[in-house]
C-alpha cells in the first residue's frame, strides 16, 4: 500500500475535482442504494418460506411456530432499527445520525437477546432447530442484499 507523502498531498488536493450531476447519476447506477425497508420485507418473505418448509418437512405446527418466532426475533428488531434510522431526528445532522445508528443498533441487539430468552415461555413445545433455522435464514438476508443489491434493489435516478 502506497502512502501519500506530505509534499504529495498538495498535488492530490489539486487533482481532486467534484463530481458533476451526470457523474453522480452514473455512480448511483453502478452502486445502488439499499433500502432498509426492502431488506426487512425480504426478511419477512424468507421467514414465511422457512416456516412453510418446516411445515412441509415436519408437519408439526409447533415447529412452524418456532420457525416463525425465530424469524420474528430478527424481523422485529430490524424493523425497529429501520424505523429509528429513517426518522427525522436521525437525519438532522451527521452527529445525530451516528449516535442514532449506535443507539438503534444497541436496541436491536437487546431486543433480539430478550426475545431469545423469552422463547421457551412464549412458544409452547418450542423446537430449537426450527427456531434457529428461521433466525439464521432471516439474518443472512443482510449478506444476500449486499451481494445482489444491483438485482434486487434497482435505483431509478430521476
Amino acid at each position: 500500500m502506497t502512502r501519500i507523502q506530505p509534499e504529495d498531498q498538495e498535488n492530490v488536493q489539486d487533482a481532486f475535482e467534484p463530481l458533476t450531476a451526470e457523474q453522480v447519476v452514473e455512480l448511483r447506477k453502478q452502486q445502488p442504494l439499499l433500502s432498509v425497508w426492502r431488506v426487512v420485507g425480504v426478511q419477512v418473505i424468507l421467514g414465511l418460506l422457512v416456516a412453510g418448509f418446516v411445515w412441509f418437512v415436519s408437519g408439526r405446527m409447533a415447529a412452524v411456530y418456532s420457525a416463525l418466532y425465530g424469524a420474528l426475533t430478527v424481523i422485529a428488531p430490524a424493523a425497529l432499527f429501520a424505523r429509528g434510522l429513517t426518522s427525522r431526528v436521525a437525519s438532522v445532522n451527521v452527529g445525530a445520525a451516528v449516535f442514532g445508528f449506535f443507539l438503534w443498533e444497541m436496541v436491536k441487539i437487546g431486543l433480539t437477546v430478550a426475545m431469545l430468552f423469552a422463547a421457551p415461555r412464549l412458544v409452547s413445545d418450542l423446537s430449537w432447530p426450527a427456531m434457529l433455522a428461521g433466525l439464521v435464514v432471516t439474518m443472512k438476508v443482510y449478506w444476500v442484499a449486499l451481494g445482489f443489491r444491483k438485482v434486487f434493489y434497482p435505483v431509478n435516478p430521476t
